[in-house]
C-alpha cells in the first residue's frame, strides 16, 4: 500500500496550519515525531463499569497496544458507548444502532489507518461489525472472552441459562431466598461474558467464522493468560491488514456470511444472531433473506454439545479446540477459499485444527441432530417469518395445536400471568403482543414468557410461547420469537384473540392461526395502531426509522442507498 494514501499520514504531513495543530496537539500527549509517521491504529475500547462483560478491557487494551508498537504502529485508544445486557432498559437492542453509528462516525472522523474493535457483550460485536462494513477501513475484532464456569455444590452453572432456572424454581417455591442468594454468588465468578452459547458467544464465534477475528479467540476464557496473548497478536495483525490493504468488505463476502451461518447452525447459536447477520449483510450491500438461514439450517448438522442446547459450556469448548476445531469438523461444508484477517484462507487457517473432545464437538457423521439449531417458521401468523431454536425445544412440542392465551403488552402479562383464575393449561399457547422493534420499544428479550405459577406448581416447565420480541441466547424452551411483521404495525399477531387455535409444526416450518379469512379481515378493520412511546430524541428516531426483524432492525437510512426502502 502506498504510504501517501494513509489517512494518518495525510493528517500529520499536512503543511497547512491544520497540520501544525495536528502535530502539536498530538505531541503534547507524549507521542514523538517518529510515532506520528507510523500507521495510526485506533482501538475502540468499550470498557464501562456499567458493562460487566467488559470490565477487564482496559487490561486487554494494554496488550493490544504492545502488539501494535511491536509491529511498527502507533496505537491511539478511543471510547464509544458500551451496551451491557444486565443493566440497560428497556433493551440493549434499542441502542445497538446508536453504538454502530457512534463507532462508524468515530472511525470516519479521526486520523486512523486501521482499527481494533474490542467487543463482547451481545450487541457490541454486531454494532462494531456493522460499522466496519460501512466504513471499510482495515479492521479486526477482539472479543473479551467468556466467564469461567459457575460452580455450586459440585455443579457447573451457566449465565444466564441457570439464571432462568433458579428464578423459576424460586417462583415455584422449590428453593428459598438463601439458596437463591447462594446461586447468585456462585454463577458469575470471573470477568467475561456469558459462558454458554448465548448471543455473546455466538457473535464471538461469528466474528471468527466471518474471518474478522483471529482463529481460536472466541472461546478463550476471559481470565486465561492466552486471552492476553491473542490480544497482543491482534494488535500486531492490524498492521499486516494495513500493509496489505485488506479491508472488511474483502473479508465479509457472501461466502463468508454463509460460513458464519453454518457455524451458527452447527453450534445451536442464538436466534439474535439472525437479526445481526441480516443487518451486517445489508451494510455490505447484500440482502440476506430468512430463507437463506433455513436453507443452510436444513443441511447443516447440529454438532456442538453446549448449553442451553447441550451439556457443556465455553470453558469445555475452548479445551475441545474452540471454533477452529468446530470448523475443521465442518470443513467439507464450508466455503474454504474465503480470505480472513490472518491474510490466509479458511482452509489454510484450519490446517492444524483438531477436535480434542468429541463429547463436546460431535463428529460430522454422528451429529447430535441431523440439521441446524434455528428454524424459520412461516404461515399466516408469521408471513415474513418467525424463529425458534429447535435444539432447545421440548420434544413433545415439535408438533402442537393449542388454544391461545393472549397478552396485549408486557404490563398485561405481568398483571395476569399468575392470576389463579387464568384459563390456562400446559397445552395452551401463550401469546405476547407489542414487544417488537417498534412495540416495546426496541424488541426486548421478553419472549421467554413465564410459565404461570399455578402450572409451575404442577411441575410444568415448558409451554409453547409466541411473541414478536426476542429471547436471550441463553434461553431454553419452546419459544417462537421475531414474528414479522410485528403486532404494533398491524401484523397478524395483532389479530390473535383468546381461544384462537394455533398450529405449530417445526419440521414443516409451519406456524398458523386457524381462522377463516372473513374473520381475519374483520379484525384487521377493527385494529387500531398503538400510540408511540416517544415524542422526542433518539427513541422517536428509533420508532420512526427502524426496520422489522426480518430486515435486521437497522435504521432504513443507514443501509446503502440501493437497499434503502
Amino acid at each position: 500500500m502506498d504510504n501517501n494514501s494513509r489517512k494518518g499520514e495525510k493528517y500529520f504531513a499536512d503543511d497547512t496550519m491544520w497540520g501544525f495543530i495536528h502535530r502539536s496537539f498530538t505531541k503534547s500527549m507524549g507521542y514523538t515525531e517518529d510515532d506520528i509517521r507510523k500507521p495510526i491504529i485506533g482501538i475502540a475500547n468499550t470498557f464501562s463499569e456499567l458493562n460487566k462483560c467488559h470490565s477487564h478491557f482496559n487490561e486487554l487494551v494494554e496488550y493490544v497496544k504492545q502488539g501494535i508498537w511491536q509491529a511498527g504502529g502507533t496505537p491511539m485508544e478511543f471510547p464509544t458507548i458500551s451496551i451491557g445486557e444486565p443493566y440497560v432498559k428497556p433493551t440493549t437492542m434499542l441502542l445497538r444502532n446508536l453504538m454502530a453509528m457512534d463507532t462508524e462516525e468515530m472511525m470516519k472522523a479521526h486520523p486512523i489507518d486501521g482499527v481494533v474493535l474490542l467487543g463482547g457483550c451481545d450487541k457490541t460485536v454486531p454494532a462494531q461489525l456493522m460499522a466496519a462494513a460501512s466504513v471499510n477501513i482495515p479492521a479486526i475484532v477482539l472479543t473479551g472472552g467468556p466467564m469461567l464456569n459457575g460452580r455450586l455444590n459440585g455443579e457447573s452453572l451457566g449465565a444466564c441459562t441457570d439464571c432462568y432456572r433458579f428464578t423459576l424454581e424460586h417462583s415455584a417455591g422449590n428453593i428459598d431466598d438463601k439458596q437463591l442468594s447462594e446461586a447468585e454468588n456462585a454463577i458469575c465468578r470471573s470477568d467475561g461474558h456469558c459462558m454458554v452459547m448465548g448471543t455473546a458467544s455466538t457473535m464471538a464465534s461469528i466474528a471468527e467464522a466471518l474471518g474478522m477475528a483471529l482463529p481460536g479467540g472466541a472461546a478463550i476464557p476471559a481470565v486465561d493468560s492466552r486471552r492476553k496473548h491473542i490480544s497482543q497478536e491482534t494488535g500486531k495483525q492490524i498492521l499486516h491488514l494495513i500493509k496489505n490493504d485488506l479491508k472488511p468488505r474483502d473479508i465479509m463476502t457472501e461466502k463468508a456470511i454463509e460460513n458464519a451461518i453454518t457455524v451458527t447452525m452447527a453450534s445451536g447459536g442464538s436466534t439474535n444472531s439472525i437479526i445481526h447477520l441480516v443487518a451486517i449483510a445489508q451494510r455490505l450491500g447484500m440482502r440476506l433473506p430468512l430463507e437463506k438461514f433455513d436453507e443452510i439450517s436444513k443441511k447443516i448438522p447440529f454438532i456442538l454439545n453446549l448449553r442451553p442446547s447441550g451439556e457443556y459450556q465455553m470453558e469445555e469448548y475452548f479445551e475441545a479446540g474452540g471454533v477452529p476445531a468446530l470448523m475443521k469438523e465442518l470443513e467439507p461444508l464450508l466455503n474454504k477459499g474465503c480470505i480472513t484477517v490472518t491474510g490466509k484462507t479458511v482452509k489454510e487457517n484450519l490446517t492444524d485444527a483438531k477436535v480434542s473432545n468429541h463429547d463436546v464437538i460431535f463428529p460430522l457423521n454422528k451429529p447430535i441432530e441431523k440439521d441446524g439449531g434455528i428454524v424459520v417458521l412461516k404461515g399466516n401468523l408469521s408471513p415474513n417469518g418467525a424463529l425458534i431454536k429447535k435444539t432447545a425445544v421440548s420434544k413433545k412440542f415439535l408438533k402442537h395445536t393449542g388454544k391461545a392465551i393472549v397478552f396485549e403488552s408486557l404490563q398485561d402479562m405481568e398483571d395476569r400471568i399468575n392470576d389463579p383464575e387464568l384459563d390456562v393449561d400446559e397445552n395452551s399457547v401463550l401469546i405476547l403482543k407489542n414487544v417488537g422493534p417498534k412495540g416495546a420499544p426496541g424488541m426486548p428479550e421478553v419472549g421467554q414468557i413465564p410459565i404461570p405459577r399455578k402450572l409451575l406448581k404442577q411441575g410444568i416447565r415448558d409451554m409453547v410461547r409466541i411473541s414478536d420480541g426476542r429471547i436471550s441466547g441463553t434461553s431454553y424452551g419452546t419459544l417462537i420469537v421475531h414474528v414479522a411483521p410485528e403486532s404494533t404495525v398491524g401484523g397478524a399477531l395483532a389479530l390473535v384473540q383468546n381461544g384462537d387455535i394455533i398450529e405449530l409444526d417445526i419440521e414443516s416450518r409451519y406456524l398458523n392461526l386457524k381462522i377463516d379469512e372473513k374473520k381475519m379481515d374483520l379484525r384487521k378493520k377493527m385494529w387500531q395502531e398503538p400510540k408511540p412511546h416517544y415524542d422526542r430524541g433518539y427513541g422517536a428516531l428509533f420508532e420512526e426509522r427502524v426496520l422489522q426483524a426480518d430486515l435486521g432492525c437497522d435504521f432504513d437510512f443507514l443501509l446503502p442507498k440501493e437497499l434503502q426502502p
